[in-house]
């Protein structure tokens, strides 16, 4: 999930193009970009879209923001959006662990109601002190957890930190990464809203992959490139990987524990890159060719 492309929820219109374009990812967002008057309506439209022919023939991850749990629009949204089809439900500003059981609780219930078989993750949004603060609590709080997505607006705005201080963005990209890798769930970093800055976008995406993010959002189509231009191993780590993993089995064969690859001493931890790597150039591989077809 190199890129996932923001849609407004009550933009149905735009949820058939958003599938066709070069996005890994669709997030539908029923949550900020929908306003109060039109979030029954919005609702429905993405009830019906996870209906539709289109959304069972993607092979799109399909993600869709609901309202935070503390809002009157919560429930509806689960029971309105848990359908067979929905790759993850996102949810914004939860803080506890507790918050997402009620959460997984609630998605439980609506699968049943709606007959789903597979069940449907959560990708977790930090974006609130205390959720950073707890972020490991929030990530291993149930199975279903997929990963967790740093949401930069409401974690700085109020406080007045600059958004654009990359030493800020760095420290809690470290600290979510950091939280991910213990739960052994993935990052996602999260929007850059100043789609008029595509290197300011790109810099913000290249310090999320060094980081071990899988991959960025984006709030407008042009930033698609960039995300999966990041996101995407070049043919020289790809190289070095395919390398790394031959020496390893090349080692296991002969008995040795650690071993030189381009006269780097290179063990377990490098292999496991290594593999990690050669995954995502495969399934980059995958997603231009169904995108092709």
């Amino acid at each position: 999930m190199r890129s996932k492309l923001f849609v407004p929820g009550s933009r149905p219109e735009l949820f058939a193009k958003a599938l066709a374009g070069d996005a890994d990812a669709i997030s539908i967002d029923l949550e900020d970009a929908v306003v109060e008057a039109r979030k029954a309506q919005a609702r429905e439209s993405v009830r019906a879209f996870l209906d539709s022919p289109d959304a069972a023939a993607t092979r799109k991850t399909i993600i869709v923001r609901v309202n935070a749990l503390d809002t009157a629009h919560f429930e509806a949204d689960v029971a309105a959006v848990a359908q067979t089809g929905l790759a993850l439900i996102n949810l914004p500003k939860p803080e506890s662990a507790s918050d997402v059981q009620r959460a997984v609780a609630a998605v439980q219930r609506a699968e049943e109601r709606n007959g789903v078989t597979a069940p449907i993750g959560l990708l977790l949004n930090i974006e609130t002190p205390r959720a950073l603060r707890l972020a490991l609590e929030i990530a291993t709080a149930h199975p279903r957890v997929a990963g967790l997505q740093l949401g930069y607006a409401d974690l700085f705005e109020p406080l007045g930190i600059r958004r654009r201080d990359p030493a800020h963005v760095r420290s809690v990209m470290f600290a979510t990464a950091m939280a991910a890798g213990e739960a052994g769930v993935y990052a996602v970093d999260g929007a850059f809203a100043d789609v008029g800055d595509p290197d300011g976008y790109r810099a913000e995406a290249d310090m999320a992959r060094g980081l071990g993010f899988i991959g960025k959002s984006c709030i407008h189509p042009r930033q698609i490139a960039l995300a999966n231009e990041a996101f995407q191993p070049s043919a020289a780590e790809i190289h070095h990987a395919m390398k790394v993993v031959q020496a390893s089995q090349d080692a296991q064969a002969a008995g040795a524990g650690a071993y030189l690859v381009d006269g780097v001493m290179v063990d377990a931890p490098f292999v496991r890159r290594a593999e990690a790597v050669m995954a995502m150039a495969q399934a980059a591989f995958i997603h231009k060719q169904e995108t092709r077809a």
